[in-house]
């Protein structure tokens, strides 16, 4: 129920859309006191009435009262979208905060954003955590992911408030310091990108199933079901079988069949790969994922273009119908995704290193197990794997991931190559095994770049004999 402002509230949430709405009454079922607060006050009124009685809750119409309803120090969590308005929110709430209060930004921001804001109010006295939380709204309300970021010491202070309302697995928190300034939203990008990676691989296997084999929805569905049961298990895989299975209340077509073919995207992605452009990481899987994404928005081009850009002429479907390639999918998937996960987590350890960030990759890999979007059976292998070496160069190289692509690589090769001979586009699953491929080679085609490169350009080259 709401209380008075006069009442001291245990934490504040501003911004009251879904994700902001479900923590805030996640923070009051778990017997916490909450300040709630949103630019318009309608949404606050609401807020109210529709979950008011699932705790206690202190509603504020405006920014000082907000503030002055909770105890010192103070602790907010900021819930609005990334970018200019994170920046105006902290403006509007600074001049009422006082040293030693916490601001915590909960929503997707660009990891560069949080480490200048941290920068910022640190030398004003405030403390600042920039934390990612995964888990869609259904998260947000039974206990997220959260990744938070920032000083050791303004992390230590919310800890138990954040622990408890996290994810659960085993008896573990889905919550943990990830490092200094913008480590946090910065674990949380990579996340995303692999999720991008792992939608898109899903999609990927969609497609070949429904143009190569020529199966229905509810089909498909089947299969992924039958995947979620052994080494694919993950939330994605799940949800996957379960959005196929569905029917569309309107027309009674499979659900799938009537969502327009455009996928969208919020940055996350992107930032991603631009970062590893940066950074020098070879982030091909996800990198593709992004571009697939963008490729989809192009609607009325591709529309355009299948009136008059030809394809192979073999098929598969009909009495051509080879269920076995179906084993050959799932195992192409697996590879594909122990690849997406692979450059992800190279990518941390090259940020961690460029930024003097700290990260725990096996904690991280831990707490990705419960709550968050890609949370799946293949993190405890990954965990595993860094438990026996720290100091992992690549997953790959860990003796259940090389043996699990290995054994997998002749699937692999099969499904690209009979996409590529259907016409079936697979960028994702062809970029991971070209990824396998290129890593696994003692010796590359580079040198011939090179040589090019000193030929127009004079750029040198180094001898294989070390002789200059």
């Amino acid at each position: 129920m709401a209380a008075t402002a006069t009442d001291t509230a245990d934490f504040g949430v501003t911004g009251l859309a879904v994700m902001g709405a479900n923590l805030a009454r996640n923070l009051a079922r778990n017997g916490y006191t909450v300040a709630v607060h949103n630019r318009t006050n309608e949404k606050t009124d609401a807020f109210i009435k529709d979950f008011g009685s699932e705790g206690a809750f202190v509603a504020a119409h405006d920014v000082a009262s907000f503030v002055a309803s909770l105890k010192r120090p103070r602790s907010i969590l900021l819930m609005v979208k990334a970018g200019k308005p994170v920046d105006d929110v902290i403006a509007e709430i600074v001049p009422h905060l006082e040293a030693g209060d916490i601001l915590i930004d909960g929503g997707n921001s660009f990891f560069g954003d949080t480490r200048r804001r941290t920068k910022d109010l640190e030398a004003k006295g405030f403390r600042y955590i920039g934390a990612g939380v995964s888990g869609g709204e259904e998260g947000a309300l039974e206990g997220p992911s959260i990744m938070p970021g920032g000083t050791e010491e303004a992390y230590r202070a919310i800890e138990p408030i954040l622990t408890k309302i996290a994810a659960h697995v085993d008896g573990e928190p889905c919550c943990t310091y990830i490092g200094a300034d913008g480590a946090g939203h910065y674990v949380k990008m990579v996340h995303n990108g692999i999720e991008y990676a792992d939608m898109q691989l899903i999609a990927e296997a969609y497609d070949m199933m429904r143009q190569m084999l020529r199966l229905g929805a509810t089909e498909i569905g089947d299969v992924f079901a039958r995947w979620n049961e052994g080494d694919l298990d993950s939330y994605l895989v799940q949800i996957a079988a379960e959005v196929l299975h569905k029917h569309d209340d309107r027309s009674g077509k499979p659900l799938v069949d009537v969502i327009l073919d455009e996928a969208e995207q919020k940055g996350t992605g992107r930032w991603t790969s631009q970062s590893a452009l940066e950074l020098g990481v070879p982030l091909t899987t996800i990198t593709e994922a992004v571009f697939a994404r963008s490729l989809s928005g192009r609607k009325a081009e591709r529309v355009k273009a299948s009136g008059i850009l030809t394809g192979p002429a073999k098929r598969f479907g009909g009495e051509d119908k080879d269920m076995r390639i179906v084993d050959d999918i799932r195992d192409a998937l697996y590879a594909s995704k122990i690849v997406a996960y692979a450059q992800g987590f190279e990518q941390m350890k090259a940020a961690a290193k460029e930024y003097d960030w700290k990260l725990d990759l096996g904690t991280i890999s831990t707490i990705w197990r419960g709550g968050c979007i890609i949370r799946a059976r293949l993190l405890r292998r990954i965990k595993e794997a860094y438990d026996a070496d720290p100091a992992l160069d690549n997953l790959l190289l860990a003796p259940y991931f090389a043996k699990a692509v290995i054994d997998a690589q002749r699937a692999w090769r099969r499904v690209v190559v009979q996409a590529v001979d259907a016409g079936v586009p697979v960028p994702a699953f062809s970029s991971a095994l070209a990824y396998y491929d290129g890593y696994r080679r003692e010796r590359s085609p580079a040198n011939l770049i090179q040589g090019l490169r000193d030929y127009f350009g004079a750029h040198t080259y180094r001898r294989t004999d070390g002789d200059g």
